[in-house]
């Protein structure tokens, strides 16, 4: 169980406090993109990330749905977004700090995407 800090005192959330805390989660990582955004960003701490450069090699996503989701990321104080004085005007974005505290929830993720894809590829090949 989950440890909960209740002014002061910690002791084991109980199960409605650990449903309420997933759904939060979740209304702020979900949906099919955001991990998606986040991981990408997280590979590339030592680069300058571009809208465009996000959305070409980010397979799939709209120009749409990458602003909105890049803006609920900002929101949310996952991501940045600087603009830069260059002509015409363009806008990095980079992970925050904040936003780093994702990486184990996105690690466990791709771990287990991995390990899932293996297992299906295996019992389709017997």
């Amino acid at each position: 169980m989950a440890k909960i800090n209740d002014n002061g005192i910690v002791r084991e959330a109980n199960c409605s406090e650990e449903l309420m805390a997933m759904r939060d989660s979740l209304d702020v990582l979900g949906g099919k993109w955001k991990l998606m955004i986040l991981r990408f960003l997280t590979n590339r701490t030592d680069k300058v990330i571009h809208f465009k450069k996000m959305q070409r090699e980010i397979d799939g996503i709209s120009a749409k749905m990458l602003s909105k989701e890049l803006k609920e990321l900002e929101t949310n104080l996952l991501v940045s977004r600087t603009i830069q004085e260059t002509k015409p005007i363009t806008v990095a974005y980079a992970i925050t700090e904040y936003g780093k505290s994702v990486l184990p929830v996105t690690e466990t993720l791709v771990n287990w995407g991995l390990s899932h894809r293996e297992k299906i590829i295996d019992s389709i090949n017997k």
